[in-house]
C-alpha cells in the first residue's frame, strides 16, 4: 500500500531520496508546515543559522566542497529576501545551491498578505532555475527536478517556492524510480559534442604558438579536472595562470605554474598575458577583473576557449576556436593529440620578469607570516575560506596551496561576509582537517553572528580576522584614486577577545609577528571554533594594482609619491 503522506513530508522524503543530508535554515510562519515534520526524518540534519544569507552562504560552501547540492530553507517575506545576496553569489560562481522558501496560502497570494513576496519574480535573474509549487501534486518531481537542474551542466542556484496550504495538503507518495532519480552529485550537461575540426584547429595552434600560455578557472575545479590539466602542461610546456575562481586547480608549487592574473596579478602574471601568441582558457568567463580594459588584452594572441557553458565563448573576449563541453572530456582529447614539447625559451623570457613583491608592511606580521603560520601549524591539509577585501588577495596570492579545492571565496559578486558561513559548510563536509574562515575587520561584522550557530552546532571553524581599523580595498582606492579622502572607511570593531569570550570560545589578539605560530598553533589545537584577531598595518595596501580602465600592461607597484611639501618663500 503506498503511503497518504503531507506536502512537508514528501519533501522530507524527497530530499532524503537524492541523497541530501544537511539543511541550513530558519524557521518561520509560511515554512512552518516543514519544519513540524523536519523531526520524523531524523536522518535530516538541520542546521539553525542566526540569518538566512548564513543559510546560503553555508549551503554554498558545503557544495564547494562536495560537488554536491547545498541546500537551504527560509520562510517567505524577509526570509526568503535575505537569501537573495547568497543565491546571487552563487549564480555569480556556478555553485549548485537549493533554495525552499515557503510561501503564503495560495488564496493569499497577490493579496500582500503579511510576509508575502513574490521571490520567484525577484530570483529570477540570479538563478538557474526557479517555481512555485502549487499543487501537491507535482511537489515531488518539483523538488528532483531542482536538485537535478542545481548540478547538472554548468552548476547554479535553484529556488522553490512551496504556499503554505500545499505544505499541508496530502496525497499518495511515490518513490523515485531509476530513471526519476536525479543523483546528489554533478553530472555532465546534454550539451552537443565539439566538433572534431576544432579539436584539431586547437591542436595545431598549441603545436605552432612559441609563446602559449593556459589560464585555468573555476571550471577545471568543478569539473575535477587537475590531473588532466597538470599533464597537459608538463606535456607541452605551456605555463599555467589560475584565476580567482581556479586557485588550487593546479600546484601552486608547481614549476609551471605563474599565478593569478588580473587586477592584483603579480607583474611578471601580466606581462605574459600580454606577450603571448596563444592562451588556452579552460573554464573561466574572462571576468574584466581578470582582463582590465578589453581593448589592451592580449592583443597579440589567439585565444582558445574550453567552456561548458557556449554563451561564455565569445561574450567577453573574441575567441579564435570554442570546445563546448566539460573540461575533464575536452582536456582529455587534447591531451591524446599533443605533441611533447617544453616552451623552455618562452618560460625563461616570462622568469626574467619576475621581481621581488612589494611590501607595504612596516613589522613582521605581515599576511605572508600569518598565512605560513596556518599552513605550517595543520600540516599542509587545510581548507582556506576567505572573504572579500584587501585580505582575499593576500589570501589568493601568499598561501601555498597544495591540494586540489582547498582555496573559497566569492569572485563574481566579491560579497563581504561571505567567509564565515561558507566556512561552516566547508568544515560540516571536511570534518578531518582545519578549516579557516578569514575575513577582514569589515567583512567579519557581517556575519558574526553565525558563531552562535557553531557553537550550537558544534562547528569547529577557526577564524582569522586581518584587523587594520579600515574598510580596506575602499580604502586603498580612496587613497590612490580619491585623494586620500578616506569617506566612511574608518571602522570601530569590538574587543573581539572578550567576544569570544562571551561565546564560550578560544580567542587571542597577536600585535607582533613573534605572537602568530603560537596563537594559530593553539586555535587548531583547541577542539571547536577558535578566533584569532591579528592587528595589522594600518593603510597597508596590495601590490601590484591594475587601476581602473586600465589595461594589464599599466600596473601601480607601489605607494604614490608623497604630495610635495609646500617651501615658504
Amino acid at each position: 500500500m503506498s503511503d497518504t503522506l503531507t506536502g512537508s513530508q514528501i519533501i522530507c522524503r524527497v530530499l532524503l531520496e537524492q541523497g541530501v543530508d544537511l539543511l541550513f535554515g530558519y524557521p518561520g510562519g509560511a515554512i512552518m508546515p516543514f519544519y513540524h515534520a523536519l523531526p520524523e526524518y531524523p536522518a535530516l540534519r538541520h542546521v539553525l543559522v542566526r540569518h538566512e544569507q548564513a543559510a546560503a552562504h553555508a549551503a554554498d560552501g558545503y557544495a564547494r566542497v562536495t560537488g554536491r547540492a547545498g541546500v537551504c530553507v527560509a520562510t517567505s517575506g524577509p526570509g526568503a529576501t535575505n537569501l537573495v545576496t547568497g543565491l546571487a553569489t552563487a549564480h555569480m560562481d556556478s555553485t549548485p545551491v537549493v533554495a525552499l522558501t515557503g510561501q503564503v496560502p495560495r488564496a493569499m497570494i497577490g493579496r500582500d498578505a503579511f510576509q508575502e513576496t513574490d521571490i520567484i519574480g525577484i530570483t529570477q535573474p540570479i538563478t538557474k532555475h526557479n517555481v512555485l509549487v502549487e499543487d501537491v501534486e507535482d511537489l515531488a518531481d518539483a523538488l528532483r527536478e531542482a536538485l537535478a537542474i542545481a548540478v547538472e551542466g554548468r552548476p547554479g542556484p535553484v529556488l522553490v517556492d512551496v504556499p503554505k496550504d500545499v505544505q499541508q495538503a496530502k496525497t499518495e507518495w511515490e518513490g523515485g524510480t531509476a530513471e526519476r532519480r536525479y543523483g546528489g552529485s554533478r553530472v555532465p550537461s546534454a550539451v552537443p559534442p565539439f566538433r572534431r575540426s576544432a579539436l584539431e584547429d586547437a591542436v595545431r595552434l598549441i603545436a605552432g604558438a612559441e609563446r602559449p600560455l593556459i589560464m585555468a578557472g573555476h571550471g577545471i575545479i568543478l569539473s575535477g579536472a587537475y590531473e588532466e590539466l597538470r599533464c597537459l602542461a608538463e606535456r607541452t610546456g605551456m605555463p599555467v595562470i589560475t584565476t580567482l575562481l581556479g586557485i588550487s586547480g593546479f600546484p601552486e608549487s608547481h614549476p609551471l605554474h605563474l599565478g593569478m592574473p588580473g587586477m592584483h596579478g603579480e607583474v611578471h602574471v601580466n606581462r605574459a598575458i600580454q606577450q603571448a601568441d596563444l592562451i588556452l582558457a579552460v573554464g573561466l568567463r574572462f571576468d574584466d577583473r581578470v582582463t582590465g580594459n578589453l581593448a589592451g588584452f592580449a592583443r597579440g594572441a589567439k585565444v582558445i576557449h574550453v567552456e561548458l557553458d557556449r554563451s561564455e565563448i565569445g561574450k567577453n573576449v573574441a575567441t579564435d576556436i570554442g570546445l563546448v563541453g566539460d573540461a575533464r572530456e575536452i582536456l582529455r582529447h587534447l591531451l591524446a593529440q599533443v605533441l611533447p614539447r617544453d616552451c623552455a625559451e618562452w618560460r625563461a623570457e616570462i622568469e626574467a620578469w619576475m621581481r621581488p613583491r612589494p611590501e607595504s608592511f612596516r613589522d613582521d606580521l605581515s599576511p605572508e607570516t600569518i598565512l605560513s603560520a596556518i599552513d605550517q601549524a595543520s600540516g599542509g591539509r587545510c581548507t582556506i575560506v576567505s572573504d572579500v577585501g584587501q585580505h582575499q588577495m593576500w589570501v589568493a596570492k601568499l598561501y601555498p596551496y597544495r591540494r586540489p579545492n582547498t582555496h573559497i571565496t566569492s569572485g563574481g559578486l566579491g560579497t563581504m561576509g561571505f567567509a564565515v558561513p561558507a566556512a561552516m559548510g566547508a568544515a560540516l563536509a571536511r570534518p578531518e582537517e582545519p578549516v579557516w574562515a578569514i575575513s577582514g575587520d569589515g567583512g567579519f561584522q557581517m556575519n558574526m553572528q553565525e558563531i552562535a550557530t557553531m557553537v550550537q552546532e558544534g562547528i569547529p571553524v577557526k577564524m582569522a580576522v586581518f584587523n587594520n581599523g579600515y574598510l580596506g580595498m575602499v580604502r586603498q582606492w580612496q587613497q590612490f584614486f580619491h585623494g586620500r579622502r578616506y569617506s566612511a572607511t574608518p571602522i570601530w570593531s569590538p574587543d573581539y577577545v572578550r567576544l569570544a569570550e562571551a561565546y564560550g570560545i578560544f580567542g587571542r589578539r597577536v600585535e607582533r609577528g613573534a605572537q602568530v605560530d603560537a596563537a594559530v598553533r593553539e586555535a587548531i589545537d583547541h577542539p571547536g571554533p577558535a578566533l584569532v584577531e591579528f592587528l595589522i598595518e594600518q593603510e597597508a595596501n596590495v601590490f601590484p594594482m591594475i587601476p581602473p580602465g586600465a589595461s594589464l600592461s599599466e600596473p601601480i607597484e607601489g605607494e604614490p609619491a608623497a604630495p610635495p611639501r609646500l617651501v615658504p618663500a
